[in-house]
């Protein structure tokens, strides 16, 4: 009686989705996470309805080149007479396109490997560790670098840059999350009934994992968006794609006769991942079971 009794508390004690609406409280309680939500809100306000209400496409030569803010535009043109402001607002929905694709593909990638080595251990671990620790010596920047000149940029090519030099951070803390759950009474009682892998994995270890998990994968997104303005920075963007990455990237050099062309879209990466950055952060500590019992 005992044991089952000491099974159930402790599934309960550590079982991060009981309590939803003190999470919620303590998310909505931390004021820089509230900034973060409402930075939030108005980026995806701006990406999905932005497009309707300006309409105006951002590869239409509407003006002179290199025309600076005024009424008529008011964030000014580039060096070819292309809307900043329709560039802004219609680069928001690829540039977080970019941001939540990468990050998707991150975690499947970075989760499986985790998983695999976290709960089986031994060889598996092993080498799977030691695939690890190759991609995680190398120079990330330049690694998405060789990979995107090797082929045609695209952003598909790019999603996948993103995805294969961050997966790294998210396997080890998977594995880590699994290598210390999986020694816990409710998961041992689990397989004491004959459980089989697959339900212990994905239904009792993995749901208990999720919240150090999903403060990464808010992160993530953030980290993916830079990495896109600095491959495009560098001239590896897709020259179809009009985020704000490929914005600065293709008036990097007038940055002194046009700095507006520039500094309006690296200002508006700065708030998108400041916001995700206050968000991760709020999730953090609404997650964490230590934080929430003081």
């Amino acid at each position: 009686m005992s044991n089952t009794t000491n099974v159930t508390s402790m599934e309960v004690e550590y079982r991060p989705d009981r309590p939803l609406v003190e999470i919620w409280r303590m998310f909505f309680a931390n004021k820089a996470a509230v900034f973060g939500l409402v930075l939030w809100t108005l980026i995806i306000f701006t990406a999905f309805l932005g497009p309707v209400i300006y309409s105006t496409d951002p590869f239409d030569l509407v003006g002179a080149p290199m025309e600076p803010p005024g009424e008529e535009f008011l964030l000014g043109t580039d060096y070819l007479g292309r809307d900043i402001l329709a560039g802004i607002i219609h680069g928001a929905s690829v540039t977080l396109a970019i941001g939540f694709s990468a990050t998707i593909f991150t975690v499947i990638i970075g989760v499986t490997i985790g998983v695999l080595a976290g709960y089986y251990g031994g060889w598996v671990d092993t080498v799977l560790m030691r695939v690890t620790e190759f991609f995680q010596v190398l120079p990330a920047l330049l690694f998405a670098m060789v990979l995107v000149s090797l082929f045609t940029a695209s952003l598909y090519l790019i999603v996948l840059a993103i995805a294969v030099v961050t997966w790294t951070g998210i396997a080890r803390l998977t594995r880590a999350e699994f290598m210390k759950i999986k020694e816990r009474e409710f998961v041992l009682a689990e397989r004491a009934m004959g459980a089989r892998n697959t339900r212990i994995i994905w239904k009792v270890i993995l749901p208990n994992a999720l919240p150090p998990l999903i403060v990464t994968m808010a992160l993530g997104v953030g980290v993916a968006i830079l990495f896109e303005a600095a491959l495009s920075f560098l001239g590896l963007g897709d020259p179809n794609a009009y985020s704000w990455g490929y914005m600065i990237g293709s008036s990097r050099e007038y940055i002194w006769d046009s700095w507006w062309a520039v500094t309006f879209p690296g200002f508006a990466i700065f708030l998108t991942v400041l916001g995700i950055s206050l968000i991760g952060d709020g999730l953090n500590d609404a997650l964490n079971p230590k934080l929430r019992e003081l």
